[in-house]
């Protein structure tokens, strides 16, 4: 095999083609607790994390969004407040389960009247050019077979004045914050996996797959790469997660 037939798959080099059905396994197994696990992880910081993007995302009233790997779908019902009864929101996963269970979670919380709930690939997105006001993407990038063919869909679907954020794990900006992290990361992580889901093997995977994906100047370089301009990065919690927004005009 040459370099463009395997990807990783955490730290292990696997077929390229292999990836997405390695990542589908692993979400399928952390559906059921994958809210629970995230607040445990994070010590309920990823809800802060959310509202940050949430707040940087443009919408009005009437506007039409994109929520990607939007999972339970938290992102979604934020993006759904914002636009109103007269916008539309599309809630998408490329996993069955966590679409399944997001969508449940959505119609819960009394949401639903104007989120539509689709099963997508990020690298194929069924949409028409220019037909987003935002898309988002929330921790969900990294796993991601082809990045870059992802974002260039993004550029492609979000209209002219709208905006793409990438919120995602990266890389610790503070020095004394990585040994910290990195004893957390895969330590702590797959024993609170092995604890409450009974799957350590998938949060190591997380911790891995954060380390490979790639660091806040190469994700700009890639957004820039795609045709989006004025990229930005607002680093959270020490670079420990990264918010990166980029336009087209």
């Amino acid at each position: 095999m040459n370099d463009q037939d395997t990807t990783h798959f955490g730290y292990e080099q696997v077929a390229t083609p292999d990836k997405q059905r390695r990542v589908r396994e692993v979400f399928d197994s952390v559906a059921g607790n994958y809210d629970l696990m995230n607040d445990l992880m994070s010590l309920g910081a990823h809800r802060v994390w959310k509202a940050f993007a949430l707040a940087r995302t443009g919408l009005r009233p009437g506007d039409t969004a994109l929520d990607l790997a939007a999972g339970t779908g938290d992102l979604t019902a934020g993006l759904a407040k914002q636009v109103g009864a007269d916008g539309r929101v599309f809630h998408t996963d490329i996993n069955a389960a966590m679409l399944a269970e997001g969508s449940d979670r959505l119609l819960d919380r009394g949401l639903g009247g104007n989120i539509t709930s689709l099963q997508v690939n990020a690298e194929q997105l069924p949409f028409a050019a220019s037909m987003m006001n935002c898309i988002t993407i929330g921790f969900g990038l990294r796993n991601v077979t082809d990045k870059q063919a992802a974002l260039d869909e993004m550029a492609r679907v979000v209209k002219p004045g709208g905006r793409v954020l990438v919120l995602e794990f990266s890389k610790p900006v503070l020095k004394w914050l990585e040994p910290v992290y990195d004893l957390y990361s895969f330590r702590v992580l797959p024993a609170l996996g092995k604890l409450i889901a009974n799957d350590a093997e998938s949060y190591r995977y997380l911790a891995e797959s954060i380390r490979m994906h790639p660091d806040q100047n190469e994700l700009l370089d890639m957004m820039q790469s795609a045709g989006l301009e004025d990229c930005i990065c607002h680093n959270l919690s020490g670079g420990i997660v990264a918010l990166h927004i980029g336009f087209r005009y």
